[in-house]
């Protein structure tokens, strides 16, 4: 992997003409010292059609400066990127190529711009000589290298304040409140890239801006929501490769939202078309939750282990759980590396684009929003009540467990379908998905007892086989009996509230 290190910066607009004011009566700051000036030349690169700029990321090659390098920022903050770097060389490296995979796919990564720039630096220091944060006024030079505009130029002057490593971002706002006073604004342009880009791009012919370009139809409501989670599974991939935490649960969670809206809103999107996109999706869930399900269960057996006495805690119990827990684990985020790099999943990221493309739009999409989404909601709601019903009619045991469970994956997908229609239908659908997430989180709790009592009854059979007592696992599969027993006791109760019959007329206007 790459080294890392987030940058956390603010641009100006400046001439050559613009003097700095003094600096040394910014709250903190004891000392300016002048380090003088430096040449940098970057080469940045991306796709033809600049996927990379769209996301607001940039990749260069640079030379000159004390760290010459491949660099490769994402976007965190307005003013805060996590930037990777990796060592100087002529081809781009696999620590970043796998970095950017997600979005160029099987294009090719090209120079696009060149920047050529002079650096006039000075170093803002505290009172023990601690650097607080680096200013440089930048004299850029950008030629276009890519073929639509190839040898167009543009050059400006910048200043650039970033601050140190582990310091306070309040020096920022000192140095920009003096900055200001002294007449100089922030720079329009969010990177120096985007500054260059738009600068030397070729004139085109710009076209009246449609009006009303926000969502009108139920499809555009629909469209608008799948591609907000298509576009988290492509953010979401470089986290994942990081091993960022809760990156894992994030793109699942992205999935199972494109997965239900696909099925919750049948009358907008052909299910012939994305039926088979949906069992991909489902494919990829699977593959990410293979060591994230294990981790999870891991978690909450610790918990009930750390919360025994001493004195019930009979035979090796933490090195038992220790070598199960290594067993049921498979490489985890090698093995999810391998999936990303994967044919099939860089297919899936093909398909998905190709989908918003030529979204495959029935008549129902052309719909009032306010007719066709409080539809497909309710229609998840009586299916989550069957579900719900057939459950609690169970005894209790293994079936009313299976019931309850296929219950709990009812409540997620109505939950999802209420988020999706919350920019059409406002505040009804809100409060509809929240009763819905409590519903969700009664039987999501009771499914984690049901798969915790299957994981205690295998490390009580393995501990009694070597010889250990069973004692401590048999009491803690209690204690998950007895929480199950409790959430099946709170369901009553919390389907009571969200199957209060407002909520679904409120929907319905």
């Amino acid at each position: 992997m790459a080294d890392s290190k987030r940058e956390i910066e603010r641009k100006y607009e400046a001439t050559p003409e613009t003097r700095l004011p003094d600096l040394t009566r910014v709250a903190g700051v004891s000392a300016v010292v002048h380090r003088g000036l430096r040449e940098l030349d970057a080469v940045y690169y991306d796709t033809e059609d600049l996927r990379l700029a769209a996301g607001s990321l940039t990749l260069r090659r640079r030379t000159g400066g004390d760290d010459a390098g491949w660099h490769l920022k994402f976007p965190v903050a307005t003013g805060i990127r996590d930037e990777f770097r990796a060592p100087l060389a002529d081809t781009l490296p696999s620590s970043l190529a796998g970095l950017v995979r997600s979005r160029v796919r099987d294009a090719a990564v090209a120079p696009v711009v060149r920047l050529r720039s002079s650096r006039d630096v000075h170093h803002l220091l505290d009172e023990d000589g601690a650097l607080l944060a680096e200013l440089s006024v930048d004299a850029v030079r950008a030629e276009r290298l890519a073929e639509d505009g190839r040898g167009r130029t543009a050059a400006w002057t910048e200043i650039e304040v970033e601050l140190a490593d582990d310091q306070d971002p309040a020096v920022l706002d000192a140095v920009e409140r003096r900055l200001r006073k002294a007449g100089v604004r922030p720079s329009a342009s969010a990177s120096k890239l985007a500054r260059a880009l738009a600068e030397t791009a070729p004139k085109r012919r710009r076209t009246k801006a449609a009006e009303g370009t926000g969502p009108r139809t139920a499809g555009d409501h629909v469209l608008a929501y799948v591609r907000d989670q298509i576009t988290a599974v492509v953010d979401l991939d470089p986290a994942v490769r990081r091993d960022l935490p809760d990156s894992v649960h994030r793109m699942r969670v992205a999935t199972r939202r494109l997965r239900s809206a696909f099925k919750t809103y049948r009358k907008v999107l052909d299910r012939t078309v994305t039926d088979p996109v949906g069992d991909e999706l489902k494919w990829l869930a699977a593959e990410l939750g293979i060591d994230r399900d294990q981790e999870v269960l891991d978690d909450r057996i610790r918990a009930r282990i750390a919360a025994l006495p001493r004195p019930l805690l009979l035979g090796p119990v933490r090195g038992r759980l220790r070598l199960w827990s290594v067993a049921g684990r498979t490489g985890s985020r090698r093995r999810i590396v391998s999936v990303l790099d994967g044919k099939r999943y860089q297919a899936l990221l093909e398909t998905l684009d190709a989908l918003l493309a030529d979204p495959p739009l029935l008549p129902g999409a052309a719909q009032e929003p306010a007719q066709a989404l409080p539809k497909a909601v309710t229609k998840d709601y009586e299916r989550l009540a069957t579900r719900i019903g057939r459950a609690l009619e169970q005894p209790p045991g293994e079936d009313r467990d299976l019931a309850l469970h296929e219950a709990r994956k009812a409540a997620k997908r109505a939950r999802y379908a209420g988020e999706a229609a919350r920019p059409a239908l406002g505040k009804p659908a809100k409060r509809f998905a929240k009763r819905m997430k409590a519903v969700q989180t009664v039987l999501g709790d009771h499914q984690d007892s049901v798969v915790a009592r299957d994981a205690l009854r295998a490390l009580a059979v393995q501990a009694h086989g070597a010889g250990e007592s069973a004692f401590t696992w048999g009491l803690l599969y209690g204690q998950e009996e007895a929480a199950a027993a409790d959430r099946e006791r709170e369901l009553p109760e919390v389907w009571a509230e969200a199957a209060d019959p407002a909520l679904r007329t409120a929907l319905k206007g």
